[in-house]
C-alpha cells in the first residue's frame, strides 16, 4: 500500500488541472486587454509629439528664410514679403546673394512631414498653407509661404482641433 507522501508526489508531478489552465488564461486575456488602449494612446502621444515638433522645424525654417531676406542674404524683388514661394525652397535652398561665389542657403535638409496623414502623400502635400497675404481665421495658399497648417481632420488628445496647432 502505498504511502501518504508517495500519493502527494504522483499529484504533484500531474501538472495543471484544465480548471487551472483556464482561469490562467483568463486572467492573461484580461491584461491583454487592458493594455491594449494603453498601446494605441501610447500610439497617438508619439504621433503628437512628433507634429508638434514637425511643425515647430518648418516654422522655424521659415523664420530663418525670412531672417536672411531681412539680412540681405537673398535677393529681393519688388513685391516680395520675404517668405519662400514654396516649402521645397527650404530643402533646395537658394542663392546666397551676400556671397562672390553664389553658394546657396539651405534651410532644411528634408521637409518633415504630418504623422497623422497618409503615408502615400508626399511630404509638401501634408501641410496647408498660409501666405502672408491670407488672414489667420482663413489660412489660404498664395505667392509665399507665411505659415503651415495641420490637414488632417480630428481633435488632439488636449481637445483642440490639429488645424489650429
Amino acid at each position: 500500500m502505498p504511502t501518504m507522501n508517495a500519493d502527494r508526489a504522483r499529484a504533484a508531478l500531474r501538472g495543471f488541472t484544465l480548471i487551472e489552465m483556464i482561469v490562467v488564461l483568463m486572467m492573461v486575456g484580461i491584461l491583454a486587454s487592458a493594455a491594449m488602449p494603453l498601446a494605441a494612446l501610447h500610439k497617438r502621444r508619439m504621433q503628437e509629439a512628433e507634429l508638434r515638433e514637425n511643425l515647430r522645424t518648418i516654422r522655424s525654417a521659415l523664420d530663418a528664410y525670412k531672417r536672411a531676406w531681412e539680412e540681405g542674404r537673398i535677393e529681393k524683388r519688388a513685391g516680395d514679403t520675404g517668405y519662400p514661394p514654396s516649402l521645397d525652397v527650404l530643402v533646395s535652398g537658394v542663392r546666397d546673394a551676400s556671397t562672390p561665389n553664389s553658394g546657396r542657403i539651405y534651410f532644411l535638409r528634408r521637409l518633415p512631414r504630418d504623422p497623422l496623414a497618409s503615408p502615400d502623400i508626399p511630404a509638401e502635400q501634408t501641410w496647408g498653407l498660409r501666405s502672408y497675404a491670407s488672414p489667420p481665421d482663413a489660412p489660404a495658399a498664395g505667392s509665399d509661404v507665411f505659415d503651415v497648417y495641420v490637414r488632417t481632420p480630428g481633435l488632439g488628445l488636449d481637445g483642440t482641433a490639429y488645424r489650429t496647432w
